[in-house]
């Protein structure tokens, strides 16, 4: 949990500077991070080039900018063989499978899909696609669409330059830009995603995003179920909103 009076200020800036640059789109200059961080400039420029000694990050000289270096990939290297979002995860997502009496799973953005970390499937249900591993479009799934709807616009203009970046696997779902900013801005409305067939015929997905400090989706949470079964959507996103909510708060 971060605190308004950290005990170890320089390590407080020092992760500050880490984050701001993981989460923008491009190499920043020192003078800009200083100002969006409220740090003073001689402060920053002491940490980067100490960031830099280290590897973890690099001085773009022809650019005057700075960019994550190799050092801070391998942090998330060993984040992703830890594991430590899907361990935390699994006992939730198992939990919401039990409460709705349908299959859920938890998903991470990767580029413009969803990978899956952890499926937990419903007794008496069918199997679906949402397999550890699998790989689906985001702009179709309720896990991706809610992660979407999190992200800075500009992100997923990136994501979603043209109609070209979209594909289909129903005939459902949108199919240019403008239409998937319509529904991000409807999902950002409700407080969560769904999709209605969009990636298997008769079923119905409720998706809600797993949010870090920064406001940076890492994760999302949904169940999917028989359109002539299981809940309402008010009360599947209910109930995936307060685990998606709780894994947030177990994250930090």
């Amino acid at each position: 949990m971060i605190t308004d009076n950290p005990q170890v200020p320089a390590a407080d800036q020092t992760l500050r500077i880490l984050r701001h640059l993981a989460t923008r789109p491009a190499p920043v200059a020192a003078a800009a991070i200083a100002r969006e961080l409220g740090l003073p400039r001689s402060t920053v420029h002491h940490l980067l080039n100490t960031l830099a000694e280290h590897g973890f990050v690099l001085h773009l000289r022809e650019e005057r900018r700075w960019a994550l270096g190799t050092a801070a990939s391998e942090l998330a290297g060993g984040f992703a063989r830890q594991q430590p979002l899907a361990r935390l995860g699994r006992p939730l997502v198992a939990a919401l499978a039990d409460r709705l009496g349908e299959s859920t799973h938890l998903g991470v953005l990767s580029g413009s899909d969803v990978v899956y970390i952890v499926e937990e499937r419903a007794p008496r249900r069918p199997a679906l696609v949402t397999e550890v591993g699998v790989r689906l479009p985001a702009h179709l799934t309720a896990t991706g669409r809610a992660m979407l709807a999190a992200l800075p616009r500009e992100q997923v203009r990136a994501l979603y330059p043209s109609a070209s970046a979209f594909s289909t696997r129903t005939g459902l779902g949108p199919g240019r830009p403008s239409e998937l900013r319509e529904l991000l801005r409807s999902i950002r409305a409700a407080g969560h995603a769904s999709e209605d067939g969009e990636i298997t015929d008769g079923t119905r997905s409720v998706g809600a995003a797993v949010l870090d400090t920064s406001g940076w989706p890492i994760a999302a949470v949904a169940v999917t179920w028989s359109i002539d079964t299981g809940p309402s959507e008010a009360d599947a996103a209910t109930a995936v909103t307060e685990t998606a909510a709780e894994l947030q708060r177990r994250l930090r």
